[in-house]
Order: structure tokens, then C-alpha cells, then sequence
């Protein structure tokens, strides 16, 4: 399909614009005007646009792009990124919280049905709107299971901040950085909290609040967007695609 109709696609169907965000959302880098072939990516590094290149894919789809919405000199190794999508002519396309939220293929919906939590409901937000989930378990589990549950469907170590109960019911799901949420699964009441990556200034929320917060991982924790919106593309247009798995283990 041409590249400036998927584009649409996507910027509609993830209502990039009605998101505020630091990543400049949408087509960064314009390659071939046909798109037979997708690659979709959690990072924008050089090695990913390099993979991507040489999987024969005409767009990269990413959640962490290459702008975050300042001037971006064009030296050093953001060149080396840059040069090597323009000489592959590879289009690279960036959804930062748009993904994170979307109640169909967002990071956190995905992530929050692939722990089994059921009635999900939206929990915290971004800019005044929704971005995360929270929703039950079947039945409770004890918070060494529950985090053995999701070490299994995210391949990372998790750290757990064992703060509240040793049981785990109700859970919230924000993926990536999200550790300043702390307080408001203890508000929702809820007793765990999934999240990516700590924050120092937040270590002590965890007790203090009486939750449970077990860090997932934050590359780990935001794979599962850039992957169910490529299935979305694949049943909706026929386009094949391909994940590149970099694990940065953060």
C-alpha cells in the first residue's frame, strides 16, 4: 500500500493527535512511497534501523522514535541513524503515548490481558487522558507466583518491592516509567502495581502506601504495543512484518 495512506491509517486509528507528548508522533523519516514489507521496534537505534533495512522492510514502526520535540542536531551517531534510513530508504513512524494507551493494542491493555487481569478498567493518566489499566485476577495469587507470571511472559527479571499484602488480586498496569503512580494504585486500591523501571525518588512509596510494585523492565513492558499493532496491520491490509528484539534488560 502507499506509505502516505498507512500513515493516515495509523494517525487515525491511534489519535496521535489527541495526545501531549515529548515524542514528536507520526512519519519522522519519509522512505518508500510503497510499503510491501513492515518492521516495528520498541528503540530506534542504529542496529534497529540496520535490521530493519536488511529484513527488507520499507517502514520501521517504533515506539521510542527519533525526535523528542526540541531541534536535534545532526551529528554524531543520531547522522549514523538518520544516513543509514535515508540510504535504505526506510520510513521510520514514532507512537510514544498514543501506544501506551490505546484500549485496543496499547502496551498496557496488551500487557495488562497477557497477565489475565479481567473487568479491566482505566487507571492514571498522561496530559488528562487515560493511559493505563487495572483489572483482577480469576483468583488471588501469592506476589511471588504473581511475579514468576510475569517474568515467564516478559522473558525480564522483575524487582519486586514487596509493600503491601503477599496476596495479589487487583492490579494496575502502566508500562515503561511509571513509578510516580505509586500512590495513586494505593488511592484506586489496589494492592500490586506492574510498572517498568524504578525511580530513587520513589523507592519508598512502595511501603509507605502499602502496595506491592514489581518492576517489569521498561523495554520489556512496552514490546507488547509495537507487536499486537503490527497483527492489526497484518489482518487489516496483508502487510507481513517482522520484530526486532533488542533487549537493552532496563
Amino acid at each position: 500500500m502507499h506509505r502516505d495512506e498507512l500513515v493516515r491509517w495509523m494517525n487515525d486509528y491511534l489519535r496521535i493527535s489527541d495526545y501531549r507528548d515529548v515524542s514528536n508522533n507520526g512519519l519522522q523519516v519519509e522512505g518508500k512511497e510503497e510499503v510491501n514489507r513492515v518492521a516495528v521496534a520498541v528503540d530506534t537505534s542504529l542496529r534497529t534501523i540496520e535490521e530493519a533495512v536488511d529484513a527488507g522492510a520499507d517502514i520501521l514502526i517504533t515506539h521510542h522514535g527519533l525526535f523528542w520535540g526540541k531541534p536535534q542536531m545532526i551529528t554524531g551517531p543520531f547522522k549514523k541513524r538518520i544516513q543509514k534510513a535515508l540510504e535504505g530508504e526506510l520510513s521510520i513512524y514514532a507512537m510514544h503515548i498514543p501506544l501506551d494507551a490505546h484500549p485496543e493494542v496499547g502496551n498496557n491493555v496488551m500487557l495488562a490481558k497477557a497477565l489475565n487481569l479481567r473487568d479491566l478498567q482505566p487507571f492514571g493518566e498522561w496530559a488528562g487522558k487515560s493511559i493505563g489499566f487495572w483489572g483482577e485476577l480469576p483468583f488471588e495469587l501469592e506476589l511471588q507466583d504473581f511475579s514468576d507470571r510475569i517474568q515467564k511472559t516478559t522473558g525480564e527479571i522483575c524487582l519486586v518491592h514487596g509493600g503491601g499484602s503477599g496476596i495479589v488480586k487487583r492490579v494496575g498496569v502502566i508500562s515503561g516509567s511509571a513509578s510516580d503512580s505509586i500512590g495513586l494504585a494505593a488511592a484506586q486500591g489496589l494492592d500490586t502495581f506492574v510498572t517498568g523501571e524504578p525511580k530513587h525518588q520513589n523507592f519508598h512509596d512502595a511501603f509507605e502506601y502499602g502496595v506491592n510494585v514489581i518492576y517489569a523492565g521498561h523495554y520489556e513492558t512496552e514490546t507488547f504495543g509495537v507487536r499486537a499493532l503490527a497483527a492489526k496491520l497484518e489482518d487489516t491490509f496483508n502487510l507481513p512484518w517482522q520484530f526486532i528484539h533488542l533487549p537493552t534488560g532496563l
